[in-house]
C-alpha cells in the first residue's frame, strides 16, 4: 500500500518542488495541502490530490491528515506565534497516527533560538513522531519574489544583511533532497544542513545579477531600520518583518555563511549555483 505524504505550504517556492519531486517514486502518494482556491491554482499537477488546510483553522486538520504516515510542514513566514498557530497542529499530527515529519527548518537555528523555527524544532523532538530537520541557507528564489519589486523597481537589493555572506540554495534542490528524505527510511533523527557550494556577499550576488541580466543591480544595505520601514509601507504585518529581521541578523552575524555538503551528498551532484539560478529566472527579472 503506497504512503501517503502531507505537503504543507505546497502552493510556494520549496513545497511545490517538493511535489513535483516525489511525483513518480514509488509507493509514495502526495496530498498538497493549501490555504485557498488560489493557492491550490498554484499546485503543480503531479500532486496526486489537493486538500484545504489553514493552521489558524482546527477544523481543516482531521481532513488534511486522514491515512496520512509522511508530512512535510513549513512553516508560512507570516506565521510568528509558533505556540498559537503550529504546536496544534503538530499534537494533531502525533495524534493522527502521522509516523515521521520532514521539517524546513533554518541555517543557524541551533545559535539563533529567537526565530520560530527552533521553537518547531523543540516541539518536533518531543512530539513522539520520528523526524528530520533541513537546515537551510537562504533561498534563491526568494530574490524572485519577496525582493523581486525592489530589484524590478529600483534594479537594488534592499536587503538589511550587512557585508556578511550566504551560503545560498535553490529551492530545486531543496524540494529534490525533501522528496528523497520522505520517500525512503534511514534518515530518521537525523539533520541536515542544505547549502549552495559557495557563500556569497549580497555586493556579489548584486555584480552577479548585472552580468546575467545585462543591466547594472545595486545592493544598498539598508539598516534594519529602513527595511523595517519599507516592508510596513508595503502591507507586511509586524510579525512577518520581525522574523525577516531574525534572518537577516544571522547573515550579518557570520551565521549564514557556512557551507555543507549534505546537499550534494543527498542529490548526488552540485547544487544549483546563484548564476545557474538568475539565468534561469531571468524573466522574472524584467522591468513590466
Amino acid at each position: 500500500m503506497a504512503e501517503l505524504a502531507l505537503i504543507t505550504g505546497a502552493s510556494g517556492n520549496v513545497g511545490r518542488e517538493v511535489v513535483r519531486s516525489l511525483a513518480g517514486r514509488p509507493g509514495v502518494r502526495t496530498r498538497a495541502a493549501t490555504y485557498d482556491a488560489a493557492g491550490a491554482g498554484r499546485v503543480p499537477p503531479e500532486a496526486d490530490e489537493t486538500v484545504r488546510f489553514d493552521f489558524g483553522d482546527p477544523s481543516t486538520f482531521d481532513a488534511a491528515l486522514d491515512g496520512v504516515s509522511a508530512l512535510f510542514l513549513m512553516r508560512p513566514p507570516a506565521i510568528s506565534d509558533v505556540n498559537r498557530f503550529i504546536k496544534p497542529f503538530i499534537d494533531r499530527a502525533a495524534a493522527a497516527g502521522v509516523r515521521r515529519v520532514v521539517f524546513l527548518s533554518l541555517l543557524g537555528v541551533e545559535r539563533n533560538r529567537l526565530v520560530p523555527h527552533a521553537r518547531i524544532e523543540s516541539l518536533l523532538t518531543a512530539s513522539g513522531m520520528a523526524w528530520t530537520m533541513l537546515r537551510c541557507g537562504f533561498f534563491m528564489q526568494n530574490l524572485d519574489t519577496t525582493h523581486r519589486a525592489d530589484i524590478v523597481e529600483h534594479n537594488d537589493l534592499f536587503i538589511p544583511a550587512g557585508e556578511g555572506r550566504t551560503s545560498f540554495i535553490d529551492t530545486r534542490d531543496i524540494g529534490a533532497v525533501a522528496a528523497r528524505v520522505l520517500a525512503e527510511p534511514g534518515h530518521e533523527g537525523r539533520i541536515y544542513w542544505l547549502t549552495g557550494s559557495e557563500a556569497l556577499t549580497y555586493g556579489e550576488v548584486a555584480a552577479i545579477m548585472t552580468e546575467v541580466l545585462g543591466r547594472p543591480i545595486n545592493y544598498s544595505a539598508p539598516s534594519p531600520t529602513a527595511f523595517a520601514r519599507r516592508m510596513r509601507r508595503r502591507g507586511h504585518s509586524w510579525g512577518y518583518i520581525s522574523v525577516m529581521e531574525g534572518v537577516y541578523l544571522t547573515t550579518r552575524l557570520g551565521m549564514a555563511a557556512a557551507v555543507y555538503p549534505d546537499a550534494a551528498d543527498l542529490l548526488g551532484r552540485a547544487p544549483i549555483s546563484l548564476r545557474q539560478y538568475v539565468t534561469d529566472y531571468t524573466a522574472s527579472f524584467r522591468p513590466a
